[in-house]
């Protein structure tokens, strides 16, 4: 058995992002990740079975990438719509620090490998903010609603606006997120 190697995951994770931004998820076979990664074709099945496990555990460490982001300066001590302030400034310098993993992350959700996903182990990196808006919800601050809808009027917005190929000109000014924050937050609040 073949010892694994950080470095190696690493690339192979960095040259998936990659291919997959540039070609697409049919076009990027085990052996073009392989090679942009610079390692054997062979190594690709020491970290995973199948180019499908790759690419899921891919946008699944982008995710935890993200949760780790998104908890920077979290204090659940703060009132919960400073929380969610703060939350949002991180979800923007995420994607403003790696517009390719945000990349990689939009066409992975509307692709059907995102059925693959282990939804539970997602949402665990992003629990904090899951409990704050929970607590918002029983403290009558935030609308009793399906969480699906909560987290439509809270985050697609970020991703709408943090997305060069739907608002190109937008500018990631602190004034615009003020605005786009307080909009997200009046659809939410009681």
């Amino acid at each position: 058995m073949r010892v694994k190697d950080e470095i190696k995951q690493d690339a192979l994770f960095e040259a998936t992002v990659k291919l997959v931004n540039e070609i697409g998820f049919a076009s990027s076979s085990v052996s073009k990740i392989a090679k942009q990664a610079s390692v054997s074709p062979a190594t690709i099945y020491v970290y995973h079975k199948n180019k499908e496990e790759l690419l899921v555990s891919t946008y699944v460490r982008i995710k935890q990438l993200m949760g780790l982001s998104v908890q920077e300066n979290f204090d659940a001590s703060q009132p919960i719509r400073d929380i969610l302030k703060q939350v949002w400034a991180n979800i923007f310098s995420f994607v403003a620090e790696h517009p390719a993993y945000f990349q990689y992350m939009e066409q992975f959700s509307n692709s059907p490998y995102s059925e693959l996903v282990n939804k539970e182990e997602v949402e665990a990196y992003f629990e904090p903010v899951i409990r704050i808006i929970l607590t918002g919800i029983e403290l009558k601050i935030i609308k009793d609603v399906n969480f699906d809808i909560l987290s439509a009027f809270i985050f697609f917005p970020i991703m709408a606006l943090a997305n060069p190929r739907h608002c190109k000109d937008f500018d990631l000014s602190q004034e615009n997120m003020e605005t786009a924050f307080n909009l997200a937050w009046d659809a939410i609040r009681r």
